[in-house]
This record gives C-alpha cells, structure tokens and sequence, in this order.
C-alpha cells in the first residue's frame, strides 16, 4: 500500500451546480492512479468527508464511474440549501467543493 497523500496530488476537480445539488468529478492525472481513487472515494468516505453540509432529506450521495476519462463523479443533493442564488452559506458553491475534496488523504 503505498504512503497517504492529498487527493489533489493525484487528481483534479471539475463541479457544477443545479439547483440545490452540487456534482463534483474527480479526474486522475495519470489514468493508473484511476483505480487508487476508485477504491478510496467511496460513497460512504464522500459521505462522511460533507457531513455537516448535506441535507439528509434530500437523498444519498450517489457515485459515477467513468474509467474511460479516469473519473468519478459525485452527486451531492441538497448540499446548496437552497441553491446558490438562494443560499445564506457562505462560500457553497462547487467549486469551494470540489477543493474540499482534493483535501481529502487517499
């Protein structure tokens, strides 16, 4: 097993919002550190790492693999109360996401 590093070492994050549900891709730099993400972001771990922002009400985080672009993508519903424009969170929107994410130690 190799030596825990920042996820922004090994990927990038490009987000989007709609409404109240923010969806983030995490692309592997290198397409063999694909598999290394896979087994590291996991729902649960995605999950947990957002606790505190996402809206239980609204349904699961849900995961996409796209191994042919080296990439997954999160859906987190509920996570922007409201949406952005409706928001009184600071600073919510996907892109402050997605960087919270590459935070995360893989």
């Amino acid at each position: 097993m190799s030596e825990p590093i920042k996820l922004r070492e090994l990927a990038h994050s490009r987000t989007g919002d709609k409404g109240d549900t923010s969806n983030i891709s995490v692309i592997a730099y290198r397409p063999e550190d694909f598999f290394r993400l896979r087994d590291a972001l996991t729902v649960e771990r995605v999950t947990a790492h957002f606790a505190e922002l996402l809206d239980p009400t609204a349904g699961p985080v849900r995961r996409y693999e796209l191994p042919n672009v080296h990439a997954l993508n999160f859906v987190l519903p509920g996570i922007l109360r409201g949406g952005v424009t409706r928001s009184l969170a600071l600073d919510a929107h996907g892109k402050a996401l997605g960087a919270a994410l590459l935070d995360i130690e893989v």
